[in-house]
C-alpha cells in the first residue's frame, strides 16, 4: 500500500488500476494478447509462403531456384535479428512503461512496416523491411505473455498459456488459407503486404483502452517508493540504485536462469526456422508448377497442427512436468522431422500428413515457454527475462538459418538435405532441459 494517507488525482486511478482485474477485463487483456499474437503469425508466416514469388518478380530474369532459395534464407535471418532485438529492447521497455503501452507499440511496429513492403522495388529494400518487421514481431511475445500471465489466476494459466502458444500458429493457419483463396504468384504478391498493414488498428486500441496489469502497477509503484524511501512493494525486493530490467536480468542472482531461459527457447526456434521451414519453399518447388496453391496447403497442414500442438504443449507440461515434457517433444520433434524431409516428399500421399503430425510436435515447444518462462523470473523483471529468454534465441536463429542456406547452396538445392541436417539441432533439447530448475507449483498470476 502507498504511504501517502490520501492520495489523490493520478494517485488514486494507479490504486484503483492495481486492484485485480474484472473478468471483463481479464478477458479483454486475453483477446487482445491473442489477436497480436495472431496476427504476429501472419507476419512469421508472410515470406515463407511468399519469398519465392517476391523474388521471382525482384530479381527477373537473374531469378534461379538456388539463388531464391538463398534469399529466403537472408529474408527469414533478417526477420529473426529484427526480432531479436526488438524482443529484447521492447521486453525490456514493458517493464519501464507497461505491458500494454510496450504491446500496442510492437503491433503498430510490424504492422506499419509490413505494409511498405508492398512498394519495395528491390530486394535489399524488402530486407531492410524484413528486419524493421521483425521489431514489433520480438516485442510482441514478452510482453503479451508477461501480461496474461500477471491477469489470470495460476489455476488458469496452462489454458490461457496454451491458447496464446496457439494464436501464432493460428495466424499462420490464417494467412495460408488466404493464399490457397488467392494464390500468390511472382504477378501477384504486394496485396498480400498491404493485408499486414490492416493489424495497425488493433495496436492503436491496446495503447488506448487496454487495461494494464495490476502487478506490474504494483511493483512499478513499489520500486518508485523504495526509490524515495517509501518502503517495498508486493514482497518485492528494492531494486539496487541505477539498476534497470535488462541489467538485473544479465547480472547475479538471475543471470543463472536468464542463460537457461535462452538456450530453452532457442532451440525451438532455430529448429523450426533453420530447419522445419524449408518444407515450404521444397513443396513450392515440387508442386508449384503443377498446383499453384500446393505451398499454401502445405502451409495451411502445418499450421493445423502447430495450432493443436502449441495449445496443448502447456497441457503437456502442467501434466507429465516441466521437464520431462520438453525432453520428449525433443525427441518427437527430431524424429519428426528428419522423417518429413527423408521418408517422404512433395505431392506423396505420405507428404501432407507428415507435415501436420511435424507441425504438432515440434510446435507443442511453443505452448511449453509461455507456461515456463513467467514463472523463471519475477514481476519487475518478468517480460525482460521472458523477452530475453525468447528473443535472444532468434539471434542464434538468424545464424542458423544463413548457415542452413549456405548449406543448401553448397548442396546443390537440395531441400530434403538441408532439412534433415538442421533437424538435429532439436535432438540438443533432451540434454539442455536438465540444466533447468522445476517451476511447477510457482505462483504468477492473479490471485
Amino acid at each position: 500500500m502507498s504511504s501517502a494517507p490520501h492520495p489523490t488525482g493520478a494517485a488514486q486511478r494507479a490504486d484503483a488500476a492495481s486492484e485485480p482485474l474484472s473478468r471483463a477485463g481479464r478477458l479483454a487483456v486475453l483477446v487482445a494478447a491473442f489477436a497480436s499474437l495472431v496476427f504476429d503469425g501472419f507476419e512469421l508466416g508472410l515470406m515463407p509462403v511468399a519469398s519465392l514469388s517476391v523474388s521471382q518478380d525482384l530479381l527477373g530474369a537473374a531469378y534461379t531456384p538456388t539463388l531464391g532459395g538463398d534469399w529466403f534464407a537472408r529474408f527469414t535471418a533478417a526477420l529473426m535479428l529484427g526480432a531479436a532485438v526488438g524482443g529484447i529492447a521492447l521486453g525490456s521497455l514493458g517493464d519501464r512503461l507497461g505491458r500494454t503501452r510496450a504491446l500496442g507499440i510492437s503491433v503498430l511496429c510490424y504492422s506499419a512496416f509490413a505494409g511498405v513492403g508492398a512498394l519495395v522495388t528491390t530486394q535489399e529494400q524488402m530486407l531492410v523491411l524484413r528486419f524493421l518487421v521483425g521489431l514489433g514481431v520480438g516485442g510482441v511475445w514478452p510482453n503479451a505473455v508477461a501480461l496474461v500471465a500477471e491477469c489470470w489466476p495460476d489455476k488458469a494459466r496452462p489454458t490461457v498459456a496454451g491458447l496464446l502458444g496457439a494464436a501464432i500458429n493460428a495466424g499462420i493457419l490464417l494467412l495460408s488459407q488466404l493464399a490457397r483463396l488467392w494464390p500468390i504468384t511472382a504477378e501477384s504478391w504486394r496485396w498480400l503486404f498491404w493485408l499486414a498493414a490492416v493489424p495497425a488498428l488493433l495496436g492503436v486500441l491496446v495503447l488506448v483502452a487496454l487495461p494494464e496489469s495490476p502487478q506490474w502497477l504494483a511493483a512499478h509503484r513499489g520500486a518508485a517508493n523504495a526509490t524515495s524511501g517509501g518502503g517495498q512493494g508486493q514482497g518485492e525486493p528494492r531494486e539496487r540504485a541505477g539498476s534497470s530490467p535488462l541489467r538485473d536480468v544479465l547480472r547475479p542472482p538471475l543471470l543463472r536462469l536468464t542463460i537457461v531461459g535462452i538456450l530453452l527457447g532457442s532451440i525451438p526456434l532455430v529448429g523450426a526456422w533453420a530447419a522445419s521451414k524449408w518444407m515450404i519453399p521444397w513443396a513450392d518447388k515440387v508442386g508449384g508448377a503443377a498446383l499453384a496453391g500446393y505451398k499454401a496447403q502445405t502451409q495451411g497442414w502445418w499450421a493445423l497442427g502447430a495450432i493443436l500442438g502449441s495449445f496443448t504443449g502447456a497441457q503437456i507440461a502442467a501434466w507429465l512436468g516441466r521437464r520431462r515434457a520438453y525432453f520428449l517433444i525433443s525427441l518427437g520433434a527430431t524424429v519428426l522431422t528428419v522423417a518429413m524431409f527423408q521418408l517422404t516428399a512433395p505431392l506423396r500421399p505420405s507428404f501432407l500428413p507428415t507435415v501436420f503430425a511435424q507441425g504438432f510436435v515440434a510446435t507443442l515447444f511453443f505452448g511449453w515457454l509461455p507456461l515456463y518462462l513467467p514463472e523463471l523470473f519475477p514481476t519487475r523483471v518478468r517480460a525482460a527475462g521472458s523477452g530475453i529468454s525468447y528473443n535472444v534465441g532468434r539471434f542464434a536463429t538468424a545464424g542458423g538459418v544463413l548457415l542452413a542456406g549456405w548449406l543448401f547452396t553448397a548442396l546443390g538445392g537440395s531441400y530434403p538435405t538441408v532439412g534433415a541436417v538442421a533437424a538435429l539441432v532439436y535432438a540438443l533439447g533432451m540434454l539442455a532441459i536438465w540444466w533447468a530448475p522445476d517451476t511447477a507449483g510457482r505462483k504468477v498470476g492473479a490471485g
